[in-house]
């Protein structure tokens, strides 16, 4: 087990070096040392021990013999290698994992990170998602499970962002209610804004946890409140339920964001996949009953329109983890008959009218079976004055936004979207 040299940070303030001495005989063996350890070990330096023991050893001004000059020493020192500890673990584990085949054929260009995550995914060996009822799908390992295993595999535990988790029944269209998970930033006193989130599984599978990594990097990305919503699937609860849960938990956070540390004034909405649709049905539903619209939409590669043959279907049929073998179990199972496939909450594209819907981000994954409907409706929104900004991101597949763990596109999507999400709050 590797043990941090400590009493290298005490002795630091009585060694006579130049700073070029103390950076090169101190600082650049300290930091070889955590990427050396970190190669062995998969484990990220101890930062806040190092912290820690920093603190113990000079609690107060009197206990430091050389001052206030000495203290910025340690603080120098601290400051190095805490930002040391940040950026070399990132670097390290995209170097750490990596594909052990070759590249599929439906994925010529594959992202290697996003390779492994698939390898992994189909190492569990469970039968095609369209092939199972959906309560044995709801049972499978999901991409989240994937991307677990990998860093598992490695010996690498990420450090979670400082957020409080809370959970809530409101009030729904079912007597039951409806289950909300809150993330709240433990940084700042609030009122936060806030981000209602709609997790994807084609209506059908999936829940809170699979889409926890997600909701977790909003909520520390763009220091909003998340309110991750678990809505009604099918084929229990078939069209329009799954809707009109995502509309009722909207509404409930408009009028009582303030009992959660909310601004109800700066409430957006987001979603992946079949979450991203129903975060543009969420605005629609509010503007035709009459309701505050949200102030922004996060839409991750959204299920956007009723045409299972545009390019990236016919690219993209046989992807994983999303193909179109499993949309058209999705929709057989959420769909009442194939009309309601046509209507506006699930055609934005060629039936929904857009026309005073807010801003919007749609973040797109090149292989992906959905890739042409997300940039049809960026270009919908434009069509009728609706501000977006569209980014596809290349060499990744559907579900890549929550695996910011092992995917630096991931990351940078995150990025974008807590970029534009904060511009909207400010506003």
């Amino acid at each position: 087990m590797f043990v941090f040299p400590v009493h290298l940070i005490e002795q630091a303030h009585y060694l006579p070096f130049s700073f070029f001495e103390f950076y090169h005989f101190v600082l650049q063996p300290l930091i070889s040392m955590h990427k050396f350890t970190f190669l062995l070990t998969g484990k990220p330096f101890a930062t806040q021990f190092a912290q820690a023991q920093l603190a113990d050893s000079y609690p107060n001004k009197s206990s430091n013999p050389r001052g206030g000059k000495n203290r910025l020493w340690l603080a120098l020192l601290a400051g190095v290698l805490l930002s040391a500890c940040r950026e070399f673990p990132l670097q390290l584990i995209e170097e750490n994992i990596k594909p052990s085949g070759p590249k599929p054929a439906w994925a010529p260009n594959i992202d290697p990170q996003m390779q492994a995550v698939i390898e992994q995914l189909d190492s569990f060996k469970t039968p095609p998602l369209h092939t199972l009822s959906p309560q044995q799908a709801r049972q499978a390992p999901t991409p989240t499970d994937a991307v677990k295993e990998l860093l598992k595999k490695r010996g690498i535990t990420p450090t979670p962002p400082p957020l409080d988790i809370a959970h809530k029944v409101i009030p729904g269209p079912s007597p039951e209610g409806i289950l909300v998970r809150m993330y709240t930033p433990k940084t700042g006193t609030g009122p936060f804004p806030v981000i209602v989130y709609y997790h994807g599984g084609g209506w059908v599978i999936a829940n809170l946890d699979t889409y926890d990594p997600s909701a977790r990097a909003l909520a520390d990305k763009a220091n909003a409140i998340v309110v991750s919503v678990a809505y009604r699937q099918a084929p229990e609860h078939k069209f329009p339920a799954a809707h009109e849960d995502a509309y009722a938990a909207y509404k409930w956070v408009k009028e009582n964001a303030a009992s959660i540390k909310g601004n109800p004034d700066k409430v957006a909405v987001a979603g992946e996949s079949a979450g991203g649709n129903m975060a543009t049905a969420v605005s629609l539903l509010a503007k035709e009953r009459g309701v505050a619209l949200p102030v922004h939409q996060l839409l991750v590669y959204p299920v956007a329109n009723n045409d299972l043959n545009t390019p990236s279907y016919q690219q993209y049929a046989d992807a994983k983890p999303l193909s179109k073998p499993l949309v058209e179990w999705f929709v057989d199972k959420y769909f009442n008959s194939p009309a309601d496939g046509d209507s506006p909450l699930i055609s934005l594209v060629d039936v929904a009218d857009l026309k005073g819907l807010p801003p919007a981000t749609i973040i797109a994954a090149q292989i992906d079976p959905l890739q042409t409907e997300g940039k049809q409706l960026a270009d919908r929104f434009r069509e009728e004055g609706v501000a977006v900004t569209y980014k596809r991101y290349e060499g990744v597949t559907h579900e890549f936004f929550g695996m910011n763990a092992v995917l630096d596109e991931a990351r940078q999507a995150q990025e974008l979207a807590a970029s534009e999400l904060k511009k909207a709050f400010a506003k």
